[in-house]
């Protein structure tokens, strides 16, 4: 019989086949290496990607806010202008009461026979208060009459009258109180009287 040794192949075919592995291996070492390097560069992509949309948004955000607070500046400016407004219209309203009041009531007043000594207009023109002197009570019931008339005063009442005598003469010192009409009284009043 022959003698083959088949130890040197065995030890060949043996380094043969750790060399394939270790090549197996090597290149599926590489290859992951490869694919984390490609999946590392599309997150950091990602990263940048999104760094830069943040950025963007913050200031798009501090763009916003901006014009919210030039929104807020001008809503307040438009507030004060809106109650500037108002109280220039209520001023120029009761710049003129005053004088009509006064206006109404030198045409009510009873000329020669009595005289107003003051004058006083309370709770936002709306309450009149007139003290004076007149000649004689007639006087005074006239002038009440002709105040409860007109279209523009209510709720007349005497509230004192007493005698004062000036020298030699004898003169009537009175305190009347009344009322504004308010305008939807005006109406009601009006359409009573038809």
């Amino acid at each position: 019989m022959i003698k083959i040794n088949l130890l040197p192949f065995r030890a060949a075919r043996k380094k043969e086949n750790i060399r394939k592995q270790l090549s197996v291996f090597l290149l599926s070492l590489v290859f992951i290496i490869m694919i984390l390097y490609y999946y590392n560069n599309t997150l950091s992509n990602k990263v940048v990607d999104l760094q830069s949309q943040v950025e963007q948004t913050k200031k798009e955000i501090s763009n916003y806010k901006n014009q919210a607070e030039k929104v807020d500046k001008i809503k307040k400016e438009l507030d004060l202008i809106k109650q500037k407004t108002e109280i220039i219209r209520n001023l120029e309203s009761n710049r003129k009461a005053p004088v009509l009041i006064l206006d109404l009531m030198t045409q009510l007043i009873i000329k020669e026979r009595m005289w107003f000594t003051s004058f006083e207009i309370k709770n936002d023109n709306s309450n009149f208060f007139i003290t004076g002197v007149a000649v004689d009570n007639k006087t005074i019931a006239d002038f009440m009459t002709r105040l409860e008339k007109s279209t523009f005063f209510t709720n007349v009442s005497l509230g004192a009258l007493r005698q004062e005598k000036v020298g030699e003469l004898n003169f009537k010192r009175f305190d009347i109180s009344c009322s504004k009409l308010k305008p939807a009284e005006k109406i009601d009043d009006s359409k009573g009287k038809k």
